[in-house]
């Protein structure tokens, strides 16, 4: 349901371009709201280590990002909260440095569509 969605509302994309369109927000919503709920950091610590801003922050705390198109993203919701607590549990755990990258995108998207990818051979199709 979820593919067959968003292809008809954005067209033939690249799996990166639809995850990052649609995925990505709210994973880095999720991911925030772990590390502020669950790990007690402020809002400006939760910043650095996400590589954003605090007003970024604030926006996902409040709802005001990451909420568009959320109800097509039911089937893979689960999937998203757990490796959310799991990226924010590593996050929680170490310094972020100016050079490393603030979350792992391309795990997130192998985590997504590893059952597909196993079916088809490729991790470039929809």
């Amino acid at each position: 349901m979820y593919k067959r969605v968003i292809i008809s509302r954005i067209g033939m994309s690249a799996r990166c371009e639809t995850v990052n369109k649609h995925v990505l927000p709210l994973f880095r919503a999720l991911v925030a709201k772990e590390l502020l709920c669950n790990y007690k950091l402020t809002q400006v610590e939760v910043a650095k280590k996400l590589g954003t801003t605090q007003a970024a922050i604030s926006q996902y705390l409040n709802s005001k990002r990451a909420i568009k198109g959320t109800e097509q993203l039911t089937e893979i919701m689960p999937k998203v909260q757990a490796l959310a607590r799991e990226t924010a549990e590593e996050l929680a755990r170490k310094e972020a440095g100016e050079d490393d990258p603030p979350l792992d995108f391309c795990k997130l998207c192998r985590t997504l569509f590893e059952e597909d990818q196993e079916k088809s051979g490729s991790d470039y199709s929809i």
